[in-house]
C-alpha cells in the first residue's frame, strides 16, 4: 500500500449483512481511529457487490483489491495493511477456483470483468444512506435536465425511442405505457413502483432497493413528470426489512434536498412518495391485485376484460405501473441519451438485463449483463460453471412462472423474446442452475406446489387445475404414476393458460409444460419403470 488516501467499501447488503457484515463494518471504523488515520481512511457501507456467494466483501479503492469471506476478528490486520508500507493480505483475496492463485483485483475476476454493470453500476460503491454520494456520481441530474429542458410530450418520445420494455417480466413497451397513461382522462394519476419480488431464489430488485435507492426514485419523479402525476407508492414486501429502511431514509433525504415534495426545484410540478408494505402474497405482484392492496381490499387480481391500469387503477385513477429495474434505468436513459440505452442489447430487447444467478454454480450472485447475452456467458464465464465438476442439465429462468431449459440450449441468447419461443419467460430476472443429480419431475412439483399455494383462489381453473396438477407430479414422483398422467398434465396445463383470471394461472404451468417438452423421457421412467433416473424420488 502506497502513503495515501484509501476508500474501504464494506458490502452491507442483506447477504452480507446475515453474514455479520454491520459488525465488520464498525469494528474496521474503530481500527481506523484509533490508528489515528481516520482522515486518510474512509470506511464506508455499500449495497451488494453482487459475488452474494463469497461474502461477507471488502474492497479498498483507489486499487480495488477484493477480500473475501471477511470476519470481525480480520478487522486489525486490514487497518495495519492500510499504513504506509503496509501490504495487501493475500489470504482473503479471491482465488480462482480452476489455479487457486489469488486474484488482487476485484476488475481481473471474470464474475465480475465479463459482465456490463449500469442498473447495479453502484451498488457496490456508493452509501446508499447518503444522498451526496448519489449525486457526487450525477443523480438527480437528470431530474433536473428534465424540469429545465424537456416537456413531458418530448420525455416520453425519449423512453420510447430507447427500446426500454418492462423488467418486471412481461416485457410491454415502457413508453407506450407512459404515453396511454399521460393520454388517459383525468387529473389525478399516480405512479407506482411494483418491488414485491416474490419468485424463490430471486433478490435482483431487493439488492438495488438496498445499494441504490435514489436511482429508484429518481426513475419515478421523472415518470410522474412525464405523466402528470402527483402521488406515488413504492411497493415493497415487508420480508424486505433493510430495503424498506434504506427508501425511507432516501425518501427523506430526497425531500430535503427538494427533490420531493411541493414545487420541485422552485418548478410547478409537485409529487411526493411513500411506501406500501405488502404481506408477501406472490399474486400481489400482478397489477390489479397490487392495486386492490394498497387499497386496503385482499390482493385478488381483477376480472378480465377490465379497463388497463393506466386508463382505471389506483382508486380508479389513472395509475403506471412499473419495475424497480425500469424505474432505475430512467435517470440513465435520460441524461445519456436513448441511443446511449438501445446500444446494447438485441433489436428486439434492448438495455441490460439483471439476474440473480443460483443454484448448482459455481459463482452464485447478482449480474447484469446486455439482452442477448447467452446462457454459455452467464453460466459459465461469469458463474464459473457448474459446481463440483457436475455435467449441466438444465436452468430453469422466470423464477415459478418460467420454464426448465436443457443443456443442448446452452447458447441461446436470453432476452424476451427467444425466452418466450423456449417455452419461458424473463420473469423478474432469476436463474436456477441445475446438476447431472437434478430430477426434472420433482423440480415441476416443486414449482408447482409453491403456484398451488400462491393462488388467490378467486378462479376455479387456478384454485382446482393448480392442486390437481400438483397431486398427479405428486404420485408420479412417488411411484403412483399412471399411464395417461402426462397427457392429464397437457390437458390441465392447456385449461389453466386459457381460462385463469391472471398472469399466475396462466403461467403456472410453464415449468410442467417445459420439463414435459424437454425431459420427457424422465417422465417415462417415472411412470412406467417406477424409477428416478436421478436418484432423488423416493419410489414407493
Amino acid at each position: 500500500m502506497q502513503d495515501k488516501r484509501h476508500t474501504v467499501l464494506v458490502c452491507q447488503g442483506t447477504g452480507c449483512v446475515s453474514g455479520g457484515s454491520e459488525h465488520i463494518f464498525s469494528a474496521l471504523k474503530d481500527e481506523v481511529e484509533s490508528s489515528g488515520r481516520a482522515k486518510d481512511i474512509v470506511v464506508k457501507r455499500t449495497g451488494c457487490h453482487g459475488f452474494c456467494q463469497q461474502g461477507p466483501l471488502l474492497v479498498i479503492e483507489p486499487e480495488g483489491i477484493f477480500y473475501t469471506k471477511v470476519k470481525t476478528e480480520d478487522m486489525p490486520e486490514i487497518a495495519r495493511s492500510l499504513l504506509p508500507g503496509g501490504k495487501p493480505l493475500k489470504r482473503l483475496l479471491y482465488h480462482d477456483p480452476c489455479t487457486d492463485k489469488p486474484v488482487l483485483h476485484y476488475h481481473d475476476i471474470p464474475f465480475y470483468g465479463k459482465q456490463e454493470r449500469t442498473i447495479l453500476r453502484y451498488c457496490g460503491s456508493i452509501d446508499p444512506e447518503e444522498i451526496d454520494d448519489y449525486t457526487e456520481v450525477g443523480g438527480y441530474k437528470a431530474l433536473q435536465k428534465v424540469i429545465a429542458e424537456i416537456t413531458p410530450e418530448k420525455l416520453i418520445s425519449v423512453i420510447k425511442r430507447s427500446g426500454l420494455r418492462g423488467l418486471g417480466g412481461a416485457g410491454f413497451p415502457t413508453g407506450r405505457k407512459w404515453e396511454s397513461c399521460r393520454n388517459a382522462t383525468g387529473e389525478k394519476k399516480y405512479v407506482i413502483c411494483n418491488a414485491d419480488e416474490g419468485d424463490p431464489g430471486a433478490f435482483q430488485d431487493r439488492s438495488v432497493m438496498e445499494g441504490n435507492p435514489h436511482s429508484v426514485i429518481e426513475g419515478m419523479i421523472i415518470a410522474a413528470y412525464a405523466i402528470g402525476a402527483q402521488k406515488g407508492f413504492l411497493y415493497v414486501r415487508a420480508e424486505y426489512p433493510l430495503a424498506v429502511s434504506r427508501l425511507k431514509v432516501a425518501i427523506e433525504q430526497a425531500r430535503q434536498a427538494g427533490f420531493l415534495g411541493d414545487t420541485i426545484l422552485e418548478s410547478d410540478f409537485s409529487f411526493d412518495l411513500e411506501i406500501f408494505q405488502g404481506a408477501g402474497a406472490f399474486v400481489c405482484g400482478e397489477s390489479t391485485a397490487l392495486v386492490r392492496s394498497i387499497e386496503g381490499k385482499r390482493g385478488m387480481p381483477k376480472v378480465m376484460p377490465r379497463p388497463r391500469t393506466t386508463e382505471e387503477g389506483l382508486w380508479n385513477k389513472p395509475t403506471l405501473l412499473n419495475n424497480v429495474k425500469t424505474f432505475a434505468n430512467i435517470p440513465l436513459i435520460t441524461l445519456h441519451g436513448p441511443e446511449w440505452f438501445a446500444k446494447r442489447g438485441t433489436e428486439e430487447s434492448k438495455g441490460t438485463a439483471v439476474f440473480s444467478l443460483t443454484g448448482k454454480v459455481m459463482n452464485c450472485g447478482l449480474i447484469e449483463v446486455p439482452m442477448g447475452a447467452t446462457l454459455r456467458h452467464i453460466i459459465y464465464d461469469i458463474g464459473g460453471g457448474v459446481a463440483g465438476g457436475k455435467a449441466f442439465k438444465a436452468v430453469q429462468t422466470g423464477g415459478p412462472s418460467g420454464g426448465c431449459l436443457p443443456a443442448d440450449m446452452i447458447d441461446m441468447p436470453v432476452d424476451f423474446d427467444s425466452l418466450t419461443q423456449a417455452g419461458s419467460i424473463m420473469g423478474s430476472g432469476g436463474l436456477v442452475v441445475m446438476d447431472e443429480e437434478t430430477c426434472m419431475v420433482d423440480v415441476a412439483r416443486y414449482f408447482l406446489d409453491f403456484n398451488q399455494r400462491e393462488s388467490c383462489g378467486q378462479c376455479i381453473p387456478c384454485r382446482l387445475g393448480t392442486r390437481q396438477m400438483y397431486a398427479v407430479l405428486d404420485d408420479i414422483t412417488k411411484g403412483r404414476g399412471r399411464s395417461g398422467d402426462i397427457d392429464l398434465l397437457m390437458e390441465l396445463s392447456g385449461s389453466l393458460r386459457c381460462s385463469s383470471i391472471c398472469g399466475l394461472g396462466k403461467t403456472a404451468p410453464n415449468p410442467v409444460l417445459t420439463t414435459i417438452r424437454y425431459f420427457r423421457d424422465e417422465y417415462e421412467a417415472h411412470i412406467t419403470d417406477k424409477r428416478c433416473p436421478a436418484g432423488i424420488c423416493t419410489m414407493q
